[in-house]
């Protein structure tokens, strides 16, 4: 059955993050094949031109994070615009404001209500310090759980995710999708580019980051762990694909480390050259500890690089340690080892990557996307039965 589905979400392009990335990806595959997709979403200044179907509400930006920007829903005319799109659900990417607008909108226009729990948010207190964090963190989780229970559907991006929402309280019903990767896509790129753009010599071994710079990625760790990987192979390069609010921080800490001359911190890229800087590295690293899914890892996989990573929730659904990656302790010892081990044998590496290749396959943005239209489907049948029931 082709839907009509509007999603709404605290932010969008060019907005980079992992729920903008979530977004684009399953928007491009539903219009794919027919459904149409009507997203609402803050205004950004100097965002330029919109594909067709995004609708802008007005913003202002937040105080603590200069590149976010905080809608200001106050439109009487949404509900009556989503009514007269003919949309058959709502699918909403936040439990805060514009989820709340989404939920309202769902309620009065009697649509079911589909709700992606992203982010651990109780994670993320530290941009908003206003009160104490533990109390804060509290507060968060009973708002993100009432909201989750008033939802159809709530999909988890990851079983650790599904299992600790539940722990937490949310009863309504919970679907693990990830965010589907574009597997052909991300095999594609041109393995020269980021040598020629960033003047990498040939043949020296390159490791990758790709996300945000920001406190929750651990990023300083990672940068510690370099100025040890490099004492022992000297010729490596540490490349962080990014843009965020710590740049200025990371760029001083490698400084004092004595490794600033080997950090390439390219800022924010085109999705296609995000695509050339994977092909042209060796070995992907990441660190966070409070990620939903770690969705740049399942890109990087698709890529074929092997990863080693800080095991954490979100990563170790997808990383097979010993088998296409290495999960290790949040210690430096044993996450400097791996990597080392990884860049002194290089037909490991390639073996590793090309079985992290094989892996990315199980969450193509095909297998994905039909997941997702089976949750739409069991929303509408749930809405249908609590009509019923009350009748």
């Amino acid at each position: 059955m082709i839907m009509h589905i509007a999603m709404f979400s605290d932010s969008y392009l060019p907005y980079v993050s992992g729920v903008v990335r979530s977004i684009e990806i399953f928007t491009r595959e539903l219009r794919s094949r027919g459904h149409t997709v009507s997203i609402f979403a803050p205004a950004y200044p100097n965002q330029g031109p919109d594909e067709p179907g995004v609708y802008r509400v007005p913003s202002i930006r937040t105080p603590y994070h200069r590149e976010f920007t905080l809608a200001i829903p106050f439109s009487p005319q949404l509900a009556r615009q989503v009514r007269e799109l003919g949309v058959d659900v709502i699918h909403v990417h936040s439990p805060f404001i514009m989820g709340r607008v989404g939920a309202r909108a769902a309620r009065q226009l009697g649509l079911p209500l589909v709700f992606t729990h992203h982010t651990l948010y109780d994670q993320y207190v530290h941009y908003v310090p206003v009160a104490p964090p533990a109390l804060t963190r509290r507060l968060t989780v009973r708002v993100v759980t009432a909201f989750a229970n008033r939802c159809h559907q709530v999909i988890a991006p990851s079983r650790t995710v599904a299992e600790r929402i539940r722990a937490q309280g949310i009863t309504a019903p919970v679907r693990v999708i990830p965010t589907g990767i574009q597997t052909d896509r991300l095999a594609s790129g041109d393995p020269g580019w980021l040598a020629r753009t960033w003047g990498i010599p040939a043949g020296e071994p390159v490791l990758i980051y790709v996300g945000r710079l920001a406190k929750e990625k651990n990023l300083d760790f990672l940068l510690e762990a370099f100025a040890q990987v490099r004492q022992r192979v000297p010729r490596a390069w540490l490349v962080f694909v990014a843009g965020g609010p710590e740049r200025a921080h990371l760029e001083a800490r490698a400084r004092e480390l004595g490794i600033g001359p080997r950090l390439i911190m390219t800022g924010v890229l085109p999705y296609e050259r995000v695509i050339d800087a994977y092909a042209g590295a060796d070995l992907f690293v990441f660190a966070s500890q409070t990620e939903t899914q770690g969705m740049v890892i399942g890109e990087a996989m698709a890529a074929g690089l092997p990863v080693v990573a800080v095991a954490a929730s979100g990563v170790t659904d997808l990383v097979r340690d010993g088998v296409d990656g290495y999960l290790t302790p949040h210690q430096l010892a044993p996450f400097v080892e791996r990597v080392v081990e990884l860049l002194e044998h290089p037909e490991q590496r390639r073996q590793m990557g090309a079985e992290a290749r094989r892996q990315a396959e199980t969450i193509s943005v095909a297998r994905t996307t039909d997941a997702l239209l089976e949750v739409y489907a069991a929303a509408e049948a749930s809405l249908r039965q609590a009509a019923t029931s009350s009748a």
